[in-house]
């Protein structure tokens, strides 16, 4: 079931709060309209994590709008979602989140093959003047393209 795969959504405020370490695979265990809902792009993965449950990978935070066109029995869109992952790949997580006080952020949420995928990073919290510091460089690297450009003409 490999093939080409389409990016739904990404999760950039992970990458502005979080220093990213390892990333992994994951399927997500969805119920009646929220396939629908997410090839129409209706996902919010901004303050999303994964936590272990019950020896089980679960996705918390992650708004999947209701399908306007299911019946009104439709889904709760802020529920918990089950991750899919192979055993190995939980115990790997659940030993690093338990050692290194780590957190497991989605870092994307995307369509593999006809089936929902998101896209799991090992994350370690940037403090503020890392933030900062990201910032500034980032206004540094816009300056020096613009001034580039400019020159180039």
């Amino acid at each position: 079931m490999g093939g080409e795969s389409r990016t739904i959504t990404v999760n950039r405020k992970a990458y502005h709060d979080y220093v990213i370490g390892d990333t992994y695979e994951a399927g997500i265990v969805l119920q009646g309209s929220e396939i629908k809902s997410i090839r129409a792009g209706h996902v919010n993965l901004k303050d999303a994590y994964a936590r272990m449950e019950k020896g089980e990978m679960w996705l918390f935070n992650c708004h999947i709008a209701p399908y306007d066109a299911a019946s009104h029995y439709g889904h709760e869109p802020g529920r918990a979602r089950k991750l899919l992952l192979h055993r190995k790949e939980v115990d790997e997580l659940d030993a690093l989140m338990k050692q290194k006080s780590l957190t497991i952020v989605p870092l994307r949420l995307y369509i593999k093959g006809g089936v929902a995928k998101v896209a799991l990073g090992v994350a370690r919290g940037k403090k503020q003047y890392d933030k900062r510091e990201a910032i500034a460089q980032r206004d540094q690297d816009r300056e020096l393209d613009r001034v580039m450009k400019t020159r180039m003409r």
